[in-house]
């Protein structure tokens, strides 16, 4: 079981996502090319020592996957990159039309976003567990707290678009936050008291989108005051190595008294590695247990757990999940809204952050997207395909941004051909990649940089 938590997990998840999501981009560039006569050299998964390489098919394409999976690339035959045979040239790259050129060239980004779509109509078909969007109390001073926010209101619609889980509310805030200043929240209590709470989004917009919104924002999943009771126990975890059993009653921890579970988790996420001594009252005997909570990475930080669930009191919990799932033709159009909502707050993001209106400290890179691949994929199959998705389409939005070295660099220049009916000279295209390149080093380095902030910084 505790092999979940390894890095490995992790690792794997993260290579399986970037393996998959490149390999879906180049393989849009390679069927273009095919399509339209241009003959591939090689088409290559990765970068550095080649793990793997055969030729295969009439044009002997070399197709190699290479140790490191951050990128990939499809040689077509070019004049521009070498001697072409006469007999050759109609099926080189550099030959072909603008617009077969563009085709070429945009199919990569095309191919991920259709991806996205894909594998977003699956989830919908399938359905999932989600959270409903039942919020706990704020802190005080919080944008939540001055809203009036209660604990244990349920929200049910945003500037009276309905919401349905919790994931429905993060999403339709963060996109409201871009432009608007308030939104007004539609809540129901648990006396069926409705009310409506103006809530204010500055404070997103001033912490520039990093980290979590919700948070700054005080708002927070509603968390039921139950006691500190055990209920299940994980054979094999902490807890079952130190002897706690289902029933035991956390009294205090370090002799610091615990009166709800909720109390009694903080304590624990804030040990990880960090030996705890536990007093427990277990029927009429008190008890002294010690025990190590297991570090587990979680969200950008590391955090502590031992094992075990909270007993069940009776009468129930209050219901805080629900199953959703789509018919297939509702399914598709709801996945189709998904991209397309998900690609124009990518790119209004990056356009933001290029213009200096939302800050860099938003970009991630290698590390923080490893991290949410392995959260993810604990979380099970539905949640890791819908990271998969939301990566594909940043990928795709990314790749048409108009630099140089970028896809949408190259769609540029083709734009401009047709403009100018004719090419750019070659030293305009060589000065406009060492320009491309240089700005995506310096975004590589910020996204590394927050990477390395937030590993460190917790």
């Amino acid at each position: 079981m505790h092999t979940l938590n390894t890095p490995l997990l992790y690792i794997a998840a993260f290579v399986v996502v970037i393996g998959v999501l490149v390999f879906v981009h180049e393989l849009g560039h390679y069927l273009a090319a095919r399509w339209c006569g241009v003959r591939v050299l090689r088409f290559s998964i990765g970068f550095g020592p080649v793990l793997w390489q055969r030729r295969l098919g009439r044009d002997a394409t070399e197709w190699a996957v290479s140790l490191v999976p951050l990128g990939g690339y499809v040689k077509m035959l070019d004049e521009r990159e070498g001697m072409v045979p006469p007999d050759e040239l109609p099926r080189a790259f550099n030959r072909q039309s603008v617009g077969r050129r563009s085709l070429i060239v945009g199919a990569g980004p095309a191919a991920n976003f259709l991806a996205a779509l894909l594998l977003y109509w699956v989830v919908f078909m399938l359905g999932s567990n989600e959270l409903l969007p039942v919020l706990g109390p704020p802190p005080g001073g919080t944008p939540a707290a001055q809203a009036g926010v209660q604990d244990g209101e349920q929200v049910r619609s945003v500037d009276g678009q309905s919401v349905a889980t919790w994931g429905d509310l993060r999403w339709i805030l963060l996109n409201r936050a871009v432009d608007r200043d308030s939104v007004e929240l539609e809540v129901i209590n648990e006396r069926h008291e409705i009310a409506v709470r103006r809530l204010y989004l500055a404070a997103v917009a001033d912490q520039g989108w990093q980290g979590d919104a919700f948070e700054h924002l005080g708002l927070s999943l509603y968390r039921p005051r139950l006691p500190p009771r055990i209920g299940k126990v994980l054979a094999g975890g902490p807890a079952a190595q130190a002897g706690l059993q289902s029933g035991d009653r956390i009294v205090a921890v370090e002799h610091q008294p615990v009166a709800y579970w909720h109390e009694f988790v903080a304590v624990v996420r804030d040990a990880g590695g960090r030996a705890l001594s536990l007093q427990v009252l277990r029927g009429e005997q008190e008890l002294t247990v010690d025990l190590i909570p297991e570090e587990v990475s979680e969200r950008g930080r590391t955090v502590g757990k031992i094992g075990v669930a909270v007993a069940e009191p009776e009468g129930g919990l209050r219901e805080l999940r629900t199953f959703v799932r789509h018919e297939p033709l509702e399914a598709w159009w709801r996945a189709l809204n998904e991209t397309w909502e998900k690609s124009v707050f990518s790119l209004v993001m990056m356009g933001k952050m290029l213009l200096g209106e939302a800050s860099l400290k938003n970009l991630s890179g290698p590390v923080t997207i490893a991290d949410y691949a392995g959260q993810s994929a604990r979380l099970g199959l539905d949640y890791y395909l819908k990271f998969m998705a939301l990566v594909s389409v940043s990928l795709g939005v990314l790749n048409l941004l108009p630099l140089p070295v970028l896809d949408g660099g190259h769609l540029m220049y083709h734009m401009i051909e047709v403009v100018r009916r004719r090419p750019l000279s070659e030293r305009a295209m060589q000065i406009g990649q060492q320009i491309g390149l240089s700005v995506l080093l310096v975004l590589m380095a910020f996204a590394l940089f927050n990477d390395l902030n937030r590993l460190f910084s917790g």
